[in-house]
């Protein structure tokens, strides 16, 4: 059973995001128009952690802009927070990118704090939340560093923890972990799953790697090659708690075939 599920059991049928055909053409009606997604259908139920995979450049990044609101849709349906609406893409997403974007004067409290100070949120109950968030990710005792005292997946443990402070109904991770050697790299995933065990949040988790698609997601959403669509919606059907000895498994094995095949990487 996926941490989310009980949390999910008494929620209504709605999704909690609904996309139908959504399409973003770039330079639209210009000499260089260009077609990023072209239709673009899926559902993600709230406390799921969606892995997106797909080949480079083709719109994955486009795809989780339109979904933080940073990014107008050339066309189709986007829905977050179901039919009753309320849902604030400013107050309610939390993102963290492939580089941790730490502000190197500001040490690592105060660059959580980011969020809440530009959403104007009380400074006492977010400083108080900010250290409970470190202490998620692990970093407890760190408040006073600085980012160059950190290592790199020390740095992507503040950036999650940031996208957090503000208590977000959903957080979009863009290739967070890419830039992080092999062995951090596999650290952190499982880092993830224990936070988003805890945290109970929707994830979209955007990433190359079709392990770690496999490892991290409750769902996978494989994505063709640009312009973009959904290939098929995959349900991943491995135990809880993961772990990575299950990249071994015959089960786990199955499954990043059969991302490969629609990849086309057979």
């Amino acid at each position: 059973m996926a941490p989310g599920q009980s949390r999910r059991a008494g929620l209504m049928s709605e999704p909690f995001i609904h996309i139908s055909g959504l399409r973003k053409v770039y330079g639209q009606g210009g000499a260089k128009e260009y077609l990023a997604l072209s239709d673009v259908t899926l559902d993600v139920r709230e406390g799921e952690l969606l892995s997106i995979v797909g080949p480079s450049g083709c719109g994955k990044s486009t795809l989780m802009m339109i979904i933080a609101g940073l990014l107008e849709p050339s066309g189709g349906v986007l829905r977050i927070g179901g039919q009753a609406g309320g849902f604030d893409s400013h107050r309610h997403v939390g993102m963290v990118f492939q580089q941790a974007l730490l502000l190197k004067w500001r040490n690592v409290l105060d660059n959580i704090m980011l969020p809440a100070e530009f959403l104007g949120l009380p400074v006492k109950e977010t400083r108080e939340r900010a250290r409970e968030l470190l202490a998620l990710v692990g970093l407890s005792g760190s408040e006073e560093k600085y980012p160059k005292q950190l290592s790199g997946g020390q740095q992507q443990r503040v950036s999650i923890a940031r996208a957090l402070v503000h208590d977000p109904q959903l957080v979009l991770m863009d290739e967070p972990f890419g830039a992080l050697d092999a062995l951090t790299r596999e650290k952190m995933n499982l880092e993830l799953l224990r936070i988003w065990e805890q945290s109970g949040k929707t994830i979209l988790f955007v990433t190359h790697g079709i392990s770690e698609a496999v490892l991290l997601g409750s769902k996978i959403a494989v994505m063709t090659a640009g312009p973009a669509r959904l290939a098929e919606m995959i349900d991943v059907d491995l135990p809880y708690p993961r772990r990575l000895d299950m990249k071994t498994h015959e089960d786990f094995g199955a499954y990043t075939r059969r991302v490969y095949g629609l990849l086309g990487m057979e």
